[in-house]
């Protein structure tokens, strides 16, 4: 297909209906938002992005949504605008047309971002502040907006919509995961490809993954100060174009490669999800570059300070915030994720900051236009939903209070989980509350137990590995003096910061992994686990691995620990195989109409009542039956007793009269090997610092 835009350029009004460059066979519709912009143009450049062939002005504008139609123009033409208005920061205007722009609702970007102070509004060159104005044109210096082929994004995928069952969640970086996977064809490592290739999928097919959580995939931009350290933004977020999968991330089949990898994880069975930071833009605040929304109209995609709108609200932490109250900002997020959801097949989507989408004027809203349009929303209405429920503004920290269609992270499990493990005083009855998932947050509204997003580690802090080396962040090589990431770790090292040979440190630090890999996978709820946390990955004790695009975050496959690998995949399959672990309702210790069996019961290791009053409570049992108030409860035939033992020494277990059955033990995380073992008396040993996960078999013993 001819990939040239036509020597004479003859342009029409064309349609307002639908935002960005859209082919039809005979040419293509451009459709932008501004609503304070007095003139929109549309430039054109050569195949190779580096000449400026045409300018046009788009001649036609209904309410705020200019537009234009040019006959003959085919896909494959890059393309961005220029947009005239008003540059007045103290008044929130920052119109520059010597600023070429990428359409923000652009679905390929071609070329490279860079730093050059052309790419500013002001005079950075010059030292100017950001009320000074810059003349320079930054064309050469920003990638291009393609008009795409719509052969390649139709609106057919297919979800898997396989609903909420409490499967693992698998949070993964596309490079960082295959890098270094040598059963990855090596010009597919790094790639769309290659993290669907037969090897990965193995894996995960092995590890009884139920759903990959990719780490952000939309075009990006790093910041300057990232490449002044020579480092990058690796973890991804700080996007720039929201329709655009990340180019870095292309292997053999370009763009189409994102979408063959969705439908390859989809013939295995696995869900994607993808983590989208909607929060902000990578145009940074009052002294950030201008490369697409603060061109085409900065008052109002952005939340600007009240009396100072020269400066932005930065509930991000990032340098500004988009406003989610304003109708077409609202409008992009929604067609952003109905173009994942539809062109791609994406099964659901993890919000980063959540909480900052939700604000209005007051702050968090729950009946905010934003969860009002999700909620409405029949395209997205199949798509699972997950809430980083926080940001850095005042009533940030929203955790448990999003709607029923939300899944959100839940940090208070993972701290809970660390801090029982590490020994910490009175936190047995918060793990109590964890290994139920967390009712006392999420049971409201109709909620159900899978609410909880249970997770150990995750891509921010601490890999597991590390959760047992580490008592203090090791971060200097993110150049700023070891003060970044989090202070508060509740993490041990059992005596040796990082890295030791000694055996007994080694087993410890073994088993503390199997136990806080077992209290999340036997835990109500959904469990997510960070990516070769299966296999005891380590990040060298940083906890804030976000600019190391390195081997300190490529999974290194060789070094692996592939007994625990083993061990993870039973668990996995120890939840599949036990729908009490993942119930769907919250369990509050009601009895069954069939049996008149309460659906949980709280014991301890003698078998009497628990003590939860001990501030030193270190040994807990619980047994879980099918859920009394669900429909389906009673017919779970199904018992599952669940030991936790903190103590340094062995403790005798008691178990619950069995009747004519006989309880088996099928995890035991005293040892790397798993294997069923039939219980001939009541009486058992649960060895020191383990859990161990007892079924009550379904045969009737002689």
């Amino acid at each position: 297909m001819n990939t040239r835009a036509p020597m004479t350029v003859e342009i029409r009004p064309g349609r307002s209906h639908q935002l960005g460059a859209h082919f039809d066979g005979e040419g293509t519709n451009f459709a932008v938002f501004s609503e304070n912009a007095t003139r929109i143009t549309l430039c054109l450049f050569s195949p190779d992005g580096r000449r400026e062939e045409h300018r046009v002005d788009l001649p036609e504008r209904n309410g705020a949504v200019w537009h234009g139609y040019v006959p003959g123009l085919v896909p494959g033409t890059l393309y961005g605008y220029r947009v005239d208005g008003p540059y007045e920061p103290s008044r929130g205007h920052r119109f520059n047309a010597n600023k070429l722009l990428i359409d923000p609702y652009t679905r390929e970007l071609r070329g490279a971002f860079s730093d050059h102070d052309a790419t500013y509004g002001y005079d950075a060159a010059g030292g100017g502040d950001d009320l000074s104005f810059s003349a320079s044109d930054s064309a050469p210096h920003v990638p291009k907006s393609v008009v795409s082929d719509p052969a390649l994004f139709p609106l057919d995928a297919r979800t898997l919509t396989c609903g909420h069952d409490g499967g693992l969640i698998y949070e993964a970086h596309v490079k960082g995961a295959t890098m270094l996977n040598k059963g990855v064809e090596e010009d597919l490592r790094g790639t769309y490809d290659g993290m669907a290739s037969d090897a990965m999928l193995d894996h995960l097919t092995r590890l009884g993954v139920a759903a990959v959580e990719l780490l952000p995939v939309q075009a990006l931009k790093s910041e300057p100060m990232l490449r002044d350290k020579g480092l990058v933004n690796y973890w991804g977020y700080n996007t720039i174009g929201f329709f655009a999968p990340e180019p870095r991330y292309f292997g053999p089949k370009g763009v189409a490669g994102f979408r063959a990898m969705v439908e390859r994880f989809h013939k295995a069975g696995i869900e994607v999800i993808l983590d989208v930071v909607y929060n902000h833009s990578a145009e940074g605040d009052q002294l950030g570059p201008t490369l697409s929304f603060k061109g085409f109209d900065n008052a109002a995609y952005y939340r600007l300070l009240d009396g100072q709108p020269r400066y932005y609200v930065n509930d991000t932490g990032c340098g500004n915030t988009l406003d989610t109250t304003h109708p077409f900002v609202l409008r992009m997020i929604m067609d952003s994720l109905r173009f994942w959801v539809q062109a791609m097949g994406v099964d659901g989507f993890r919000f980063d900051l959540a909480t900052t989408l939700c604000r209005g004027r007051q702050g968090f809203d729950q009946h905010g236009s934003f969860l009002t349009a999700l909620r409405q929303d029949p395209v997205l209405a199949g798509v699972k939903m997950i809430a980083e429920p926080w940001d850095i503004g005042p009533g940030g920290y929203q955790l448990g209070n999003f709607p029923p269609i939300f899944a959100e992270w839940n940090d208070r499990y993972r701290d809970t989980v660390r801090r029982f493990w590490r020994g910490d005083g009175h936190s047995a009855q918060d793990l109590g509350s964890a290994l139920l998932g967390s009712a006392d947050l999420f049971d409201q509204r109709g909620r159900r137990a899978w609410s909880s997003v249970n997770f150990a580690a995750a891509h921010d802090g601490f890999t597991l590995a590390d959760t047992t080396a580490y008592v203090e962040r090791h971060n200097e090589a993110n150049g700023e003096h070891n003060h970044d990431g989090h202070h508060a770790n509740h993490s041990d090292n059992f005596g040796v910061e990082g890295e030791t040979d000694d055996p007994m440190i080694l087993a410890g630090r073994k088993r503390r992994q199997r136990n806080i890999l077992a209290t999340v996978m036997l835990s109500q709820g959904t469990p997510m686990m960070l990516a070769g946390d299966e296999g005891g990955h380590s990040q060298g004790g940083n906890n804030n691995a976000y600019c190391q695009d390195n081997p300190t975050t490529w999974i290194d496959w060789d070094k692996l620990d592939q007994e625990q690998i083993a061990f993870t995949a039973t668990l996995t399959n120890f939840r599949k195989a036990h729908p009490l672990v993942r119930q769907k309702c919250f369990l509050h210790g009601a009895k069954r109409a069939s049996d008149g069996e309460r659906d949980v019961a709280w014991m301890g290791f003698d078998g009497g009542p628990l003590n939860w009053r001990d501030p030193g409570l270190s040994s807990l049992c619980l047994v879980l039956r099918g859920c009394a108030e669900h429909p389906l409860g009673d017919a779970m035939d199904d018992t599952i007793l669940l030991a936790f033992n903190r103590e340094a020494r062995t403790e005798v277990l008691v178990l619950p009269d069995p009747g004519r059955r006989q309880w088996v033990r099928e995890i035991d995380t005293s040892q790397a090997e798993q294997s069923a073992v039939v219980m001939p008396v009541r009486r058992t040993r649960v060895a020191a610092n383990s859990v161990a996960a007892f079924v009550l078999s379904k045969e009737v013993s002689e």
